[in-house]
């Protein structure tokens, strides 16, 4: 995997509606920590969020993660399609379909990335309560998001219908480990 020289601030979004969703997310967030050059800095609380797209399906389990990385964003990315690969991630069916669990690269930095299957911001950020308000929990309000504005601003202007926050223990975070590691 491709290591860069600086450790960056990315955001992670998290996602499932199958198979125990609330334990995917859980699960995946303790193997954020896990990656290689990489440390989970905090999780935001999870969300009951309504689900969207053309299909019947279970409401998601949301939360996004504030992860300190080396790993360069394409590096990311192929790690974070292996975690949802472990978790049995189908992605042969309808676009904004059920999942077991879907991690998208939010943020990395300040970086601006349009690549053949990157995009970073991720374009539909902006435009998706269940990213904004877990977003909000970790991030100053003031952050500014590369083409799109200040995080407070889009929150603000973006309507929260069918989200609310799951009433269990917000997520623990991951035992410390040794820089070594």
């Amino acid at each position: 995997m491709a290591v860069e020289d600086a450790q960056v601030l990315a955001y992670i979004g998290l996602g499932a509606n199958l198979t125990n969703p609330e334990d995917q997310v859980r699960r995946a967030l303790a193997e954020l920590d896990q990656l290689p050059a990489s440390h989970l800095r905090q999780a935001s609380p999870l969300y009951l969020t309504a689900p969207l797209g053309p299909v019947a399906q279970p409401d998601y389990i949301n939360a996004v993660a504030a992860l300190e990385t080396r790993l360069a964003p394409d590096a990311l990315l192929a790690a974070l399609q292996a975690i949802e690969d472990r978790h049995d991630r189908d992605r042969t069916g309808v676009r904004w379909g059920p999942r077991t669990l879907d991690l998208d690269l939010l943020l990395y930095g300040q970086a601006v990335v349009d690549a053949p299957g990157l995009r970073v911001p991720h374009p539909e950020l902006a435009r998706r309560a269940f990213v904004l308000v877990p977003l909000a929990d970790l991030a100053p309000v003031d952050l500014v998001i590369p083409g799109m504005g200040c995080l407070g601003e889009l929150l603000a202007a973006c309507p929260r219908e069918g989200l609310r926050p799951l009433r269990t223990p917000d997520p623990p975070l991951p035992a410390q480990r040794s820089p070594s590691q």
